[in-house]
């Protein structure tokens, strides 16, 4: 994935450049916050791709679990930068309908087709992991920003044929709305993730009834399902299990059947065979 992180990163660097002169040149507020937009989104795959890197470092030391949490703080701070975007774009859109300026709309539609052209080779690079909370967000920046391209072509259309110069820093309000439509998904699951939330697909109480059904097992307390990172699922829990003469195998094959059924890779069971009553965290309230 570092590959398509470092081509995207190029890419769009070189289409903010192309769209900010333009937009200076062609007074359009459209083309600038779509610039912006942009840019945002050259940071965010930075952050991503340097949390990707930082994820595969070696535990050690303090951090006993490595540095994978920062795959997930990477996608809460690209949700972050989108929304910072858009009280920018809001901000300066309000100030241009009240002020309109003319647009010089060849040069709008040259530099916004350039920018759906970028944007569209770049979502495609991480299309096919973009089942990952950073691959996500990436495809989700970039396939928003053709889409908003797409927009500023056709507003620039509009303005050439009606003349009306308002319809640009509307077109830059509309912008706006699609970001926060966009980033609101990426915010909320990154958000979770940070509070140590169990990841979406994950059903807890199906993964209690699980392993309340497995072999002897009579009980289940003190069970924890969260995110280490953006791709991996880490799980704890107490099993009562009075008979317990196969501890190693039945281990072992619980932890298999996490990883297949719920592609929880770090399981962490601790077998009790006297019951739950002499531990101190079996009371559902007690964490």
């Amino acid at each position: 994935m570092g590959r398509a992180f470092a081509i995207g990163i190029g890419l769009n660097l070189a289409i903010v450049a192309a769209q900010v002169v333009a937009g200076l040149w062609a007074s359009s507020l459209a083309l600038l916050a779509d610039a912006g937009h942009n840019l945002s989104d050259v940071l965010a795959l930075v952050l991503a791709w340097g949390a990707t890197v930082l994820a595969r470092r070696a535990p050690g030391g303090r951090h006993t679990y490595g540095l994978r949490k920062g795959t997930i703080l990477a996608s809460l701070a690209n949700a972050v930068l989108l929304l910072v975007a858009v009280g920018a774009i809001v901000s300066e859109s309000l100030r241009r309908l009240a002020e309109p300026a003319s647009i010089h709309t060849g040069i709008v539609m040259l530099t916004a087709g350039l920018g759906v052209a970028v944007n569209t080779a770049t979502a495609l690079l991480f299309f096919r992991d973009r089942h990952e909370l950073n691959a996500r967000g990436a495809f989700l920046h970039m396939a928003g920003d053709a889409a908003i391209s797409v927009g500023v072509i056709a507003g620039a259309g509009l303005i050439a044929v009606t003349g009306f110069s308002w319809i640009d820093p509307l077109l830059g309000l509309g912008i706006a709305v699609f970001i926060v439509l966009g980033a609101w998904g990426l915010l909320r699951d990154s958000l979770n993730l940070a509070m140590d939330a169990a990841p979406r697909g994950i059903d807890v109480d199906e993964v209690r009834a699980w392993l309340a059904g497995r072999d002897g097992v009579i009980e289940v307390h003190d069970l924890h399902v969260w995110a280490l990172s953006t791709t991996e699922t880490a799980l704890t829990a107490h099993l009562v299990r009075p008979e317990n003469g196969d501890c190693d195998a039945f281990l072992h094959a619980t932890c298999e059947g996490l990883a297949q059924r719920f592609h929880i890779g770090h399981a962490t069971l601790q077998v009790e065979t006297d019951g739950a009553i002499g531990c101190r965290l079996a009371p559902a309230e007690v964490v």
